[in-house]
C-alpha cells in the first residue's frame, strides 16, 4: 500500500476543519496509520520546505505552519498520493474544483488548509521528517 503524508493546516484547525477533512480521508476508504497534533518548530517547517528556500514565499510559509497547531497524518492506499492530491486540489483557489477541500473551504493561496506529498520522493521523506518512529 502508498503511504503519503497529509497535513492539516493551523487555519483549518484554527476554523474547525479537522473533522470535515479527517472525514473526507475516511470516506475515500483511505487508511489514516499515524496522527498526530503539534505546532511544529522552526526548524520542522524550514525542513519541510527546504525545496523552496531561497524563494520570496519560503519564510512567509514557514511562519504560517509554525503559527499554531495542525494535524500531521500518514494517509495510506491505493494510489493515495494522487488521490489525495486531486482530493486536496489546486493551490489557487481560483483553480479549486468545488468538490475539493481548497475548492470548498478557501480563498487564499498562503493559508491554503491541507497539505498532500506531490510524489512517492517526497512522501517517503516528508513521512520520515514528520514520523520518525515509522
Amino acid at each position: 500500500m502508498e503511504r503519503t503524508l497529509v497535513l492539516i493546516k493551523p487555519d483549518a484547525v484554527r476554523r474547525k476543519l479537522i473533522g470535515e477533512i479527517i472525514s473526507r480521508i475516511e470516506r475515500r476508504n483511505f487508511n489514516i496509520v499515524a496522527m498526530k497534533m503539534l505546532t511544529p518548530s522552526r526548524e520542522l517547517a524550514e525542513n519541510h520546505y527546504k525545496v523552496h528556500k531561497g524563494k520570496d514565499f519560503f519564510e512567509p510559509t514557514v511562519e504560517f505552519l509554525c503559527s499554531g497547531p495542525l494535524v500531521a497524518m500518514v494517509v495510506e492506499g491505493e494510489n493515495s498520493i494522487q488521490i489525495m492530491r486531486k482530493m486536496i486540489g489546486s493551490t489557487d483557489p481560483c483553480d479549486s474544483a468545488p468538490g475539493t477541500i481548497r475548492g470548498d473551504f478557501t480563498i487564499s493561496t498562503r493559508e491554503n488548509l491541507v497539505h498532500g506529498s506531490d510524489s512517492h520522493q517526497s512522501a517517503d521523506y516528508e513521512i520520515r521528517l514528520w514520523f520518525p518512529e515509522l
